[in-house]
């Protein structure tokens, strides 16, 4: 059995290979959250995930839930609530409000978040520097849904999202997918698996099998992405896009 890889600020990460059995997909201890570094974890498919009071913990399981973007499953059900007047939708006007509002949702089963100060610092520097985005839900004027991650490429990686009204979580993947060919986006990593993801058309991919996909499509040259004001996007007005 490998031994977990401690790592120091600028160190190179070990081959996904060398990922624990136990705990299942946990590769690598120690590092920083600096751009740089999260950018080039990114890239390998590698992510981080610890408490406070622990050492940044990174990990790369096996295998991997994905969703490509043009299999996103929206039932009749949460289409017909989508069309309605009160939703509106917007990217990237509220980051800050998102992953604080992904931090401070109760969630069943979790005594508190792994968004600590630190990763919430992180994040916010990427997104100020055109890495990370997010997709807000409105109902009228209130802020009740959202998601935000990480794009490098054609692939976005999901890091966390929150709802506080029903459906609202349901909504920002959702059209998050319908406006995947204006984004460039091919693939939303969803990292572990959830019935709940799998519900909504996720797929479960060897952690082989999404590197090679991830090597070709982080690779890619695109553009950023935009600032969409609340309202500018709708299941009514927007049509679905393809790659």
């Amino acid at each position: 059995m490998s031994a977990l890889a401690w790592l120091a600020p600028g160190d190179p990460f070990p081959p996904a290979s060398q990922a624990l059995d136990d705990p299942a997909g946990l590769l690598a201890a120690g590092a920083d959250l600096s751009a740089n570094t999260l950018l080039r974890a990114y890239r390998r498919g590698i992510f981080p995930w610890y408490s406070d009071g622990q050492p940044i913990l990174w990990w790369s399981p096996d295998p991997r839930l994905v969703l490509f973007p043009e299999r996103f499953h929206v039932s009749r059900r949460l289409l017909r609530s989508l069309r309605q007047p009160h939703w509106r939708f917007s990217l990237n006007t509220a980051f800050e409000q998102v992953i604080s509002a992904c931090a401070d949702t109760p969630r069943r089963g979790q005594g508190g978040t792994w968004i600590t100060d630190e990763m919430h610092h992180a994040y916010c520097q990427l997104h100020r520097l055109g890495h990370a985005h997010s997709l807000e839900v409105w109902h009228h004027s209130e802020l009740v849904g959202g998601i935000y991650g990480v794009r490098v490429g054609r692939a976005f990686f999901g890091e966390s999202m929150f709802s506080h009204a029903r459906d609202a979580s349901k909504a920002a993947m959702a059209m998050l997918c319908r406006i995947h060919g204006t984004l460039q986006m091919e693939l939303l990593d969803c990292q572990v698996e959830s019935a709940h993801l799998l519900s909504l058309g996720a797929e479960i991919l060897p952690r082989k099998e999404f590197e090679q996909q991830l090597a070709v499509l982080t690779a890619a040259d695109t553009p950023p992405w935009p600032v969409i004001q609340p309202g500018e996007l709708s299941f009514a007005s927007t049509a679905p896009t393809n790659r």
